[in-house]
């Protein structure tokens, strides 16, 4: 999903921003002289800032270089400097000279983030400190009693109601600051908190027409509704569980992976009932399945408090608050806390891009009367995306600074996520949203008025302090547009992200899947479209995520199947051409959009197998049911059932990742794309990858290209038996390699590759080799079991450890009988240990023997 964020300077004076008109052109809107720093409500407390009293406009021209604009300060008369290396020393511009004519765009965010750092550290304590907004505002536990502030200067009066007070406020009134804070501490009584942990409170306040209105307060790290009235409005709840009833995390944070193999999951849906799931259940049934599979990192979508369960989480009404559809926030920890005790790190999907229109339940609330300096939103069109029906934050507010940079720390410190995966970062880096704009990857598409600098200036200083505060947080950013840098550190005058979602590839694969026959598939372009990405930015690459399971749209799997999902996936009868093919093409699709589209990957929870229905959240148009709102494991549990195909393929392409780790290999070649059989082939790391899309041909003696010389086996295949294939490639058969060509000259090698040699490639089936360590092979011995066999007994032995026993029969005999043969020439008296040592290995070499 896009989102979207706009941004004036966050800084002691007001930069002009650029704003939309009506033709799409941009042109620079009159700025708003307001104050930015602010004191807390504690006024000369601890923490509390110094009042800036000077105010200066900058001033703009326009410069340009062909078509491109750039928004350039070249007046300053702040008090403020910034440090001239900051702005000169482009790193970025070095990684890609195509940049260079852009370079006073670089430097004119650069200096706006550098401004604001120094804002934060001359007036808040540094970045770190100022996102530490949580422990100040909203309520929290100050000398003997409960301290609530909130930020909302357009307020005429205030109070705190709630259960505590029987919702009456006038012994409750609250005072404002000069910068729009209200604040109250209301003292304990006889020892207790005056306001009950998990009693419902709210923020009262009177607006400029006199009129009071109820809302939830803006840091409430609960909120709950009554389920049993139809639209009933939200509740904040006062959460501050005592020590005996608050989770204390046990497990350490999993190490940062070379690469991220991503499950994305929404805990909501995750039950195979039509209902809602709980942290917990989540944690105990879907957790272990993701660990089985061989990912490392969990994806958690919808966590933010949505009053709208079918907004899948992505209009937010209360940004520290849990979905309590699935529980509490010592259940959501104890799922992450779960989680890294399996070895999974867990994402967290952040919606800073837009929050939800509701007045009752969210901020939007808070937008009564006021300007746009007085709001977390911008007022008029620049406020509202009308397509989402959301309002859009105002980024140069630096109350608002504070609320999204603590938001980011709160998740990460009180919550123990690993990292985020930031909604809708292409609508947040312009001001067009991106909204009909179709990006070719014209630079100046990227660095012009349309270009919401002030936004990005907000996504630098998040990345900083995730960072920051974690530095092996995994950031990942949902951007269609292709912005350049937005992949590249801050220090080099990039946004930041560690990895962007390669967005294009699942569109390609719709566009496949509906419009052409397999005949028509081209090669190159399928390898092009997987292989487009800048250099040196990685991407995270998916075949489908939620985005392609939802109604209106069809999963891979019902693309390729169809109705026969319903009716041809039993074992027990032979599968019909589709469901052959849809298997088939189901297990390339998604390995090759893994081995060749990115430097990590992610799956949509139920696509691992095929899961053969969309997603249909509960809403009016279908009776608000759950039918579809859930994951059917019985399919893939259910032993009969071919869904278990996929899921062991899924599992074992994880699994040779894990072993070889090429999705971090900088090493990609595609050495091959065959239009006429219809083959790709390529090597990531040392691996060498056949894929042939051929809807009959089978070639015996294909030669492939390589880089290193050598002997190759079978690594991974997607024909075997286990996965559903026809078994047709062997697993025990050498391929030595030829020189090509001349030592050095690639044009005279076989597809620029100096090594080549020859597989049995079948129609649909991909196939991967790996190189044989010959040395550790002599050391050894003997090569008791291949890594393709590894990866085969890991899958099975998920349904059947008999059967993985006999993978490993020729290297467990060899064992016993060396035991055996040692034990006999033990000279008597013989102990009774080695006695029974003797009795129980003949047992076990009988026994194994009998197996065989």
């Amino acid at each position: 999903m896009l989102g979207s964020l706009s941004l004036l300077a966050a800084t002691p004076f007001a930069f002009r921003s650029f704003s939309p008109s009506s033709n799409n052109n941009r042109s620079l809107s009159s700025g708003t002289n307001h104050q930015i720093a602010k004191q807390l409500a504690t006024g000369s407390g601890r923490g509390s800032q110094k009042l800036l009293r000077r105010h200066v406009f900058p001033v703009y021209r326009r410069v340009s270089y062909g078509s491109p604009i750039s928004a350039v300060m070249i007046d300053d008369s702040s008090t403020i400097t910034t440090s001239e290396e900051n702005t000169q020393n482009i790193g970025i511009l070095d990684i890609d000279s195509a940049l260079r004519p852009f370079k006073d765009h670089f430097q004119y965010r650069i200096k706006k983030f550098v401004d604001q750092k120094n804002l934060f550290e001359n007036y808040e304590g540094g970045l770190e400190e100022f996102a530490k907004g949580y422990l100040r505002f909203g309520f929290n536990r100050e000398e003997d009693g409960i301290v609530y502030r909130e930020w909302a200067p357009a307020a005429q009066e205030a109070q705190v109601v709630g259960d505590f007070n029987g919702w009456d406020g006038s012994n409750h009134k609250m005072e404002k600051n000069e910068f729009g804070v209200w604040s109250i501490k209301i003292p304990d009584s006889e020892g207790n908190p005056a306001i009950p942990h998990n009693s419902r409170v709210k923020f009262r306040f009177k607006h400029g027409d006199g009129v009071w209105v109820d809302r939830i307060p803006a840091w409430i790290k609960y909120a709950i509704v009554d389920p049993t009235r139809f639209g009933a409005p939200y509740d904040g709840v006062h959460w501050d569980p005592p020590p005996s009833e608050r989770y204390e995390f046990k497990y350490p944070r999993p190490p940062k992976p070379k690469a991220p193999r991503i499950y994305e999951a929404h805990v909501g849906m995750s039950s195979s009932e039509p209902r809602i799931n709980s942290y917990r259940e989540f944690a105990d049934d879907v957790l272990p399945r993701i660990q089985a599979n061989n990912y490392n990192t969990v994806q958690l979508m919808a966590v933010m408090e949505h009053s709208y369960y079918a907004s899948f989480g992505y209009h937010v009404t209360n940004f520290f608050s849990v979905s309590s559809r699935s529980g509490t926030p010592e259940d959501l920890k104890y799922l992450i806390d779960k989680a890294h005790s399996l070895g999974l790190r867990v994402l967290m999907d952040v919606v800073h891009s837009h929050a939800s229109n509701n007045v009752t339940d969210g901020l939007n609330g808070f937008d009564v009367g006021q300007s746009s300096q007085e709001s977390y939103f911008h007022t008029g069109e620049r406020g509202y995306h009308k397509l989402w029906d959301s309002r859009l934050f105002n980024y140069g507010n630096w109350e608002v600074l504070r609320f999204l940079l603590s938001n980011l720390r709160w998740w990460l410190e009180e919550f123990k996520f690993d990292g985020f995966r930031f909604d809708g970062v292409t609508s947040m880096l312009y001001h067009h949203h991106g909204i009909n704009m179709p990006f070719t990857g014209d630079y100046n598409e990227y660095f012009s008025e349309a270009t919401d600098v002030d936004a990005v200036v907000y996504l630098m200083l998040a990345n900083s302090l995730i960072n920051n505060i974690l530095p092996d947080a995994t950031v990942i950013a949902e951007d269609v547009s292709g912005m350049p840098g937005l992949g590249r550190p801050v220090s080099e005058g990039g946004i930041g992200f560690d990895y962007r979602l390669a967005m294009a590839i699942p569109d390609k694969w719709i566009d496949y899947l509906k419009n052409k026959n397999d005949e028509e598939w081209s090669m190159m372009d399928l390898s092009c479209s997987l292989t487009n990405r800048r250099y040196t930015e990685k991407c995270i690459s998916y075949a489908e995520s939620h985005d392609q399971s939802i109604v209106g749209d069809k999963t891979i799997a019902f693309f390729l199947m169809d109705k026969e999902m319903y009716s041809g996936m039993s074992c027990l009868t032979d599968a019909s051409p589709t469901i052959d093919r849809g298997i088939a093409l189901h297990k390339m699709i998604h390995f090759i959009t893994m081995a060749l589209g990115g430097e990590g990957y992610l799956n949509f929870m139920g696509n691992e197998f095929g899961h053969p229905e969309w997603i249909d959240f509960p809403r009016e148009g279908n009776g608000w049911s759950y039918e579809k709102c859930r994951r059917q494991w019985t399919l893939v549990d259910t032993d009969h059932l071919r869904y278990k195909f996929m899921n062991a393929f899924d599992r074992a392409m994880n699994a040779l990742d894990d072993k070889f780790s090429f999705l971090s290999s900088t090493k990609q070649i595609v050495s091959c794309t065959d239009e006429e059989n219809k083959v790709i082939v390529f090597e990531r790391g040392d691996l060498v990858f056949v894929f042939n899309f051929h809807p009959e041909n089978t070639y015996d003696g294909y030669k492939v290209g390589c880089d290193l010389p050598g002997k190759y086996r079978v690594a991974l295949d997607s024909d075997a038996w286990e996965f559903g294939g026809h078994g047709r490639v062997g697993h025990d058969v050498d391929h030595f390699t030829s020189p090509e060509g001349i030592p050095g000259v690639p044009e005279t090698n076989f597809n620029n590759r100096p090594n080549s040699f020859k597989v049995l490639s079948p129609a649909r089936t991909c196939v991967v080799y790996y190189k044989v360590d010959e040395s550790v092979e002599e050391t050894n011995g003997i090569n008791v079991i291949s890594v393709s066999e590894t990866l085969e007994m890991d899958a099975s032995k998920q349904k059947n450890a008999e059967e993985s026993a006999i993978l490993i029969l020729p290297r467990l005999i060899m064992e016993i009988k060396k035991i055996h043969k040692k034990l006999m020439t033990v000279t008597p008296p013989v102990s009774m240990r080695n006695c029974k040592k003797m009795e129980q290995s003949r047992k076990v070499l009988k026994n194994q023997q009998l197996l065989c």
